[in-house]
């Protein structure tokens, strides 16, 4: 129920406006009421709140605090050596601190419950992400701490069974992990996000986004590797002539460094077009996926599991990208490339007016989807980490 979107302030005229007044009474009864018990459990809520400090220390760290939990930090500059921010949310109360200034043993531990969130996308980066581990568990160890959590950008191929150790459940310490990709031992999936390495902004839905014309049908701004779907890609848009209708910008080499211009650029392709072409790298998941949604161009997923160990059929049938679908992203899913002419047909058909329909309903579908994230985060936290009241 939690995608149904419910316009508040739209009650109309209703006749039986003396059962109204009686009714207005005791609703101010009512009111007066929960009051008064709002007043009596808010000591009491202090007292149960959690305390949470979150330490990011790998870039999906600024999705969770910028995207998902629409946090602010301070200083705004993305250079800075140390920001921080805070927030109450439910029984919580988050504070998140981040930057290269952020090592262990230099900053105060101000919460009994941690989260920490890690990159174990290579080797380099899981040692980085064990030294962090290993500081946590002295802190558990000399009662600094209580709790800790882990939200891990995992390896592309799933290859996550260095962090199995730390976990609860195998011996160790970590209570929670929340972990990307489809990770076939993972109870807590995590979305991929934006690019925020890159510096991908929270874009705000302006009218223009939602309402104006766009230039292209699709785009397509990316690495296409050699011998793979890519390239078939690139040649059915050809074939047809269809690159012409689309913004294509293709490069052989990947690069992690945006200039200004080629970030403009992709930003301006997002926005000029109606349709975003996702097709697979390593993973099926990919940055692109979130940022398309953030500008309304709808994304176009190529449906196939990668190589590696994400997915698991048994368990999985939808695999890949299990939590979008499970979250009923209204994307379109192709198993091969062949069916995109006949996908771009239809688009040419679709009136301005349906487009406008459609973009709201992504924009407003992304919106709910990281409302969910936010409320299930903070929920799975809670339950895992506050005293279970028996009262």
């Amino acid at each position: 129920g939690f995608l149904d979107h419910v316009a508040a302030g739209n009650e109309e005229w209703n006749p039986w406006e003396g059962d109204e007044k009686s009714e207005l009474v005791a609703s101010q009864q009512r009111y007066e009421a929960n009051l008064k018990m709002i007043k009596n459990a808010r000591s009491h809520l202090e007292q149960t709140s959690l305390r949470v400090q979150v330490w990011g220390k790998a870039a999906i760290g600024l999705y969770l605090w910028q995207h998902i939990f629409e946090g602010h930090l301070q200083p705004a500059d993305v250079t800075a050596q140390w920001r921080e921010g805070s927030q109450k949310a439910g029984k919580a109360y988050f504070s998140f601190i981040t930057g290269p200034s952020v090592v262990p043993g230099y900053f105060s531990v101000e919460a009994e419950n941690v989260v920490l969130v890690l990159n174990g996308r290579e080797k380099a980066k899981i040692t980085y992400a064990t030294q962090w581990l290993h500081y946590a568990q002295t802190l558990i160890q000399t009662h600094k701490i209580e709790h800790v959590a882990v939200v891990l950008l995992g390896n592309e191929q799933c290859n996550n069974e260095w962090i199995q150790p730390y976990l609860k459940r195998h011996g160790g310490f970590v209570h929670l992990l929340f972990v990307t990709y489809d990770y076939p031992l993972v109870i807590f999936q995590w979305p991929l996000g934006v690019a925020t390495y890159r510096n991908f902004p929270v874009v705000e839905p302006s009218w223009s986004m939602l309402h104006n014309s766009r230039s292209y049908l699709c785009n397509f701004l990316g690495t296409v590797y050699k011998n793979s779907s890519r390239e078939a890609l690139m040649e059915i848009l050809k074939q047809d002539g269809l690159d012409k209708l689309c913004w294509i910008a293709a490069r052989e080499q990947w690069q992690p460094q945006e200039t200004n211009e080629s970030f403009q650029n992709y930003q301006e392709a997002l926005l000029q077009s109606d349709l975003t072409l996702c097709p697979v790298g390593i993973n099926t998941e990919c940055y692109r996926i979130y940022e398309a949604c953030s500008y309304g161009s709808l994304p176009v997923i190529e449906d196939v599991m990668t190589p590696g160990d994400c997915g698991n059929s048994s368990m999985y049938h939808s695999a890949p990208l299990q939590l979008l679908k499970t979250m009923g992203a209204p994307f379109i899913f192709i198993k091969d490339w062949k069916e995109l002419p006949a996908v771009l047909e239809k688009e040419k058909k679709m009136s301005l007016q349906e487009k406008i329909q459609r973009r709201k309903k992504l924009i407003e579908w992304y919106r709910n989807f990281k409302a969910w994230m936010r409320q299930k985060f903070i929920n799975t936290l809670e339950k895992s980490f506050l005293p279970s009241d028996k009262g």
